[in-house]
C-alpha cells in the first residue's frame, strides 16, 4: 500500500475512531445535571420534588421549551437519576 493510500486511508478512518471513542466517554445522569442545571438552578431545586421518572422527563422537556439545549439521550439519563435518587422512594429520601 502507498504512502498515499495509507493517509487517506488514515483520515477516512479518523472520524469512526472519534465517535467510537466519544461514545465510550458517555456522561452519567449525576455528570449531566451538574453540567447542565447547575447553570440556572440549585440543588435544592429538585431535592424536594420526589416526582417519579416519568414526571422528571417531562419537566425536563418544559426546560428545553424555555430554551434548554439537551438531546433525548441526555434528557433520558436526567430522568433515570432523578427518579433513581429523588423520586417517591429514592436513596434520598427523608
Amino acid at each position: 500500500m502507498s504512502i498515499c493510500r495509507l493517509a487517506l486511508f488514515a483520515l477516512a478512518a479518523a472520524p469512526l475512531l472519534a465517535a467510537s471513542a466519544s461514545a465510550q466517554q458517555r456522561p452519567t445522569g449525576a455528570e449531566l445535571i451538574a453540567s447542565k442545571c447547575f447553570q440556572c438552578h440549585s440543588q435544592a431545586m429538585w431535592q424536594d420534588q420526589r416526582q417519579d421518572t416519568k414526571s422528571w422527563e417531562a419537566n425536563l422537556y418544559r426546560m428545553v421549551g424555555r430554551g434548554a439545549l439537551w438531546t433525548s439521550e441526555e434528557i433520558k439519563l436526567m430522568a433515570e437519576y432523578l427518579g433513581a435518587n429523588f423520586g417517591p422512594a429514592g436513596k434520598e429520601a427523608r
